[in-house]
């Protein structure tokens, strides 16, 4: 999910530095909204411990 918010944001730079300032907010915008999902679920992971490394899970 990371990877498509590196993706949406290269797009929004590409078409900022084109001149196209629609398609420019809409890929920032999409690239913001993925980001705090990865943020989110990466946190979430953290917190509930399930890493795969040999661990149990109870």
């Amino acid at each position: 999910m990371l990877h498509y918010a590196i993706i949406f944001l290269v797009v929004a730079l590409i078409a900022g530095v084109l001149g196209f300032g629609g398609i420019a907010g809409t890929a920032a915008w999409i690239a913001q909204i993925l980001f705090v999902v990865f943020l989110v679920l990466f946190l979430i992971s953290i917190l509930t411990g399930r890493g795969g490394r040999g661990r149990p899970v109870v």
